[in-house]
């Protein structure tokens, strides 16, 4: 949006220092079912660099990331209620927080590694790039965008936009990105998105260290030239920390004050799960190779013990290049399958034979999303949309909700 600086924004990049900034806007409301209908408005304003000091000095150091965000404004996921937020830039404390600040070096064509306050989510079960934008953030829900959010409640996988002391090693056997195989390292710590803790940089609160691995593959070619293009992940972790058994998130699916009896609640060392992420490129159109449609599917499998969703699904179909003179423009649908630990199920059913009268049922929660992203200029993205949740907060205590939302992004 501001544009070269009347040059300086160019000189600077040559040099080996990337100015760069955006601010999103996440607005949604619900006229039927739910709590009660209201309307929400959340934003995030961010600003970073990235230095290459091979450019800036001549010498292979590595390269220097910064990144603050700052976050305001109200979920609706809170007055829903939801199980993953329909907003995705709301959450980790309304606040200003270090979101990266770390090294990477890259040795030759074969092997990449970071070191510093960074975020799971940037390496590990992360989205394919197509069209140098995200695939996964086409669409506005936090089901969807970014990761599968079933990583995020299950264990200590660290989520944009907080950052957390960590390493990772990225190797790529052939020198290119057919093939991907990569482990990491990072500090866990609960206390991390909470408001208080924005600059917290010490290792204090720490429960554990989480541990992922990933391998990947690519097929084809590129957006625009060769073979349709098909990416391949598995990855899986091992999360270190001591948590309670998944009973202790059963009193968050029933009304306040509702006895739920002598809940079952362990401590349990150690928590595991794994995930598979696939995208395929459906077509190309053959008079403009940048218009093409791509569809992704995830599944993430959760720590029985511990997860509250063990089974969780993504999906999504993205067409890039819509009406004849909107070549930039995207149309997507997609949705999740949030699936509730079956246990939790099973011991609600026990309570209500009991003659427990106002237990819940938690089973799962499911939505879908309808948008369209109308980009009028390279820095400007409007995306008006339709969600509908089935099962909000994952019971049937409120009726199905549509939403209402739109979401605008712009860069710097």
């Amino acid at each position: 949006m501001t544009g070269d600086w009347a040059g300086e924004r160019i000189r600077l990049q040559n040099e080996g220092i990337n100015l760069f900034g955006h601010y999103l806007e996440d607005s949604a409301g619900n006229p039927v079912g739910g709590r009660a209908s209201t309307v929400r408005y959340a934003h995030e304003l961010a600003l970073g660099a990235d230095v290459n000091f091979a450019q800036l000095t001549g010498k292979n150091i590595g390269i220097f990331h910064v990144l603050l965000t700052e976050r305001a404004g109200l979920g609706i996921g809170q007055q829903l209620p939801t199980l993953n937020s329909p907003q995705e830039i709301f959450g980790s404390g309304e606040t200003i927080r270090f979101t990266r600040l770390s090294f990477e070096r890259q040795f030759g064509r074969y092997v990449d590694a970071e070191i510093g306050w960074i975020n799971t989510e940037n390496d590990f079960a992360q989205s394919t790039m197509h069209w140098g934008m995200n695939l996964y953030c086409q669409f506005e829900t936090n089901a969807v965008c970014g990761m599968p959010q079933a990583l995020a409640s299950n264990s200590g996988y660290g989520y944009y936009p907080t950052a957390h002391p960590g390493a990772y090693v990225k190797i790529f056997p052939f020198g290119d990105e057919r093939m991907l195989v990569s482990a990491g390292i990072y500090n866990v710590d609960p206390t991390i998105s909470n408001t208080g803790y924005a600059w917290k940089l010490g290792l204090h609160g720490t429960t554990g260290v989480y541990l992922p691995f990933q391998i990947g593959w690519h097929f084809g070619g590129t957006d625009t030239h060769g073979a349709l293009p098909t990416n391949i992940k598995f990855g899986g972790y091992w999360d270190t920390s001591e948590v309670n058994n998944v009973y202790s998130q059963f009193q968050g699916f029933q009304p306040s004050g509702v006895n739920v009896g002598a809940l079952p609640i362990e401590k349990i060392r150690g928590r595991y799960g794994g995930w598979f992420e696939g995208d395929q490129m459906l077509q190309r159109d053959a008079a403009d190779p940048n218009r093409s449609t791509v569809a992704f599917l995830s599944f993430t499998w959760g720590d029985p013990r511990t997860a509250i969703a063990p089974y969780y699904i993504t999906w999504g179909i993205v067409r890039k290049g819509t009406f004849k003179n909107r070549p930039n423009d995207t149309f997507s649908i997609g949705g999740k399958f949030n699936f509730v630990n079956p246990k939790l199920g099973i011991y609600a059913a026990a309570l209500q034979q009991q003659g427990y009268g106002d237990i819940y049922k938690p089973s799962g929660e499911h939505a879908g999303e309808i948008n369209y992203g109308y980009r009028p200029s390279p820095w400007l993205t409007l995306r008006p949309g339709l969600q509908y949740i089935w099962h909000p907060g994952g019971t049937n205590r409120y009726a199905n909700a549509l939403l209402i939302d739109m979401e605008m992004g712009v860069t710097f």
